[in-house]
């Protein structure tokens, strides 16, 4: 039978309050092959980036078909925008049950949900319907987004607790999210204008129910139910359940994903605009490849960097060069110009999200963390949401490429916030008894 002694030690515990071992040579970093081969983990990752794939082509799918049954870009910006709201306000409320009651019973439902939404709301776009009935049916279409991507960073967390190879996991996704914006919008602008207009929403609806359910179907691989968490002596123990809003710090992190949302959708909305302006409408899907390339590169270098600078700077030093580069986009006035622009903006974006990921699995307890991620998603979505319709408002009434103003503001406010609040994203102290002269005293299990 198992009695729990206290042992001592001259180390200094890390954030996941396990003693750091002392009088030995530094611990090479995790990289990618060691979390790659992590056991189990392809299991959730193919399927996972086959279901998140159309969540990258669902924004400008929506702008594209219903601007060209309008004519307008305002329209259709404001019927994206209704279905980024909707999706920013039922994330959470997603994240919060599949925490409770498995991924598993909230993906199935969800995912034929939103399939029957985005083929309503392509019939309606194609029949001129009216604006209401576009916003009606953008309003489930949005609140039925499946939250793949926090669900998949949830499994790394069950899988890789207390590791070190957490910040590589979320350098990870957050590198496998920018790959899916990199074809999503190509994929969706190709086929909205070589096919149909209507082509890419209704992709969008197939692989989001084919990937949802291939996805779904991996239990082995799913957070325990309830916050069921394996303590570092190999026991169970149960999590009480909180809300990752009650965090601080995750409110902070809200607003400065509000921000990056604002690069997203300002970004689609006026790229289109100029591309359309220029005469060269499939241009639209390389200018945000472009844009979306640079986030993908600048990731995979975060992840690979052994880094010794604390992730509450980092990322105001990220999100400072952020808001540098996207006041920028404004003035670009060339292909060139305006496609170098959004590559330096892209490479910027990524070191943000990364730590702001990062910093989630030092703030919020493990039982509430798939219901951060997607506020976190949610936030994006609902700045992308806003920053399209502000976006679309403002090229159809001031002049080509206002909507460029959008990611500049979005940005200059979360960074201001950013700044004022910064004290907020520290992470909880890890308590710990001391004994003078000996070190740190952490109680260990021994037969």
């Amino acid at each position: 039978m198992a009695s729990t002694v206290t042992q001592e030690t001259g180390g200094t515990p890390d954030s996941s309050g396990t003693p750091a071992t002392t009088g030995t040579p530094a611990a090479k970093r995790p990289g990618y092959g060691q979390l790659l081969r992590t056991r189990g983990a392809w299991t959730f990752l193919l399927p996972g980036f086959a279901a998140r794939q159309p969540f990258a082509m669902l924004t400008i799918s929506i702008v594209l078909l219903v601007q060209h049954t309008t004519g307008s870009y305002g329209t259709a910006g404001a019927v994206a925008a209704v279905t980024g709201v909707a999706m920013a306000l039922f994330a959470p409320f997603t994240g919060r049950l599949a925490d409770r009651h498995g991924q598993r019973a909230v993906l199935l439902p969800g995912v034929v949900v939103h399939a029957l939404a985005g083929l309503s709301l392509t019939a309606l776009a194609l029949a001129d319907a009216p604006l209401w009935a576009l916003f009606a049916a953008a309003v489930p279409t949005g609140a039925s987004v499946p939250q793949v991507g926090p669900m998949v960073r949830a499994r790394w967390g069950a899988k890789l607790q207390g590791s070190p190879l957490m910040t590589t996991a979320a350098a990870f996704e957050s590198v496998t999210d920018e790959l899916t914006f990199v074809f999503g919008p190509l994929l969706a602008t190709a086929l909205c204008t070589a096919v149909d207009p209507a082509a890419g929403l209704l992709t969008e609806a197939a692989l989001t129910l084919v990937g949802g359910l291939l996805f779904a179907a991996q239990r082995g691989s799913q957070p325990s139910v309830g916050a069921d968490v394996r303590g570092g002596d190999g026991q169970h123990a149960r999590v009480k359940a909180v809300s990752a809003l009650a965090v601080p710090g995750v409110r902070v992190l809200i607003v400065a994903f509000l921000g990056i949302g604002a690069v997203f959708g300002g970004m689609q909305v006026s790229l289109a605009a100029f591309s359309e302006t220029i005469g060269e409408p499939g241009l639209n899907g390389v200018l945000y490849g472009t844009f979306a390339a640079g986030n993908m590169l600048s990731g995979i270098v975060c992840g690979a960097i052994a880094w010794k600078v604390a992730p509450r700077r980092r990322l105001l030093i990220g999100y400072a060069a952020l808001a540098l580069t996207a006041s920028g986009l404004w003035a670009a006035q060339s292909v060139v110009v305006l496609a170098g622009t959004g590559l330096v903006v892209g490479m910027c974006i990524a070191p943000a999200l990364i730590t702001g990921y990062t910093l989630v699995d030092k703030l919020v307890p493990v039982g509430a963390r798939t219901e951060a991620f997607t506020w976190l998603t949610g936030a994006v979505a609902l700045g992308q949401a806003a920053a399209v319709m502000i976006a679309g408002q403002l090229e159809d009434r001031l002049w080509d490429g206002a909507g460029f103003l959008v990611p500049m503001g979005g940005t200059l406010l979360a960074l201001a916030t950013l700044v004022g609040l910064r004290s907020r994203l520290a992470p909880p102290a890890v308590s710990r008894t001391v004994a003078r002269g000996v070190g740190h005293r952490v109680p260990v299990t021994v037969d």
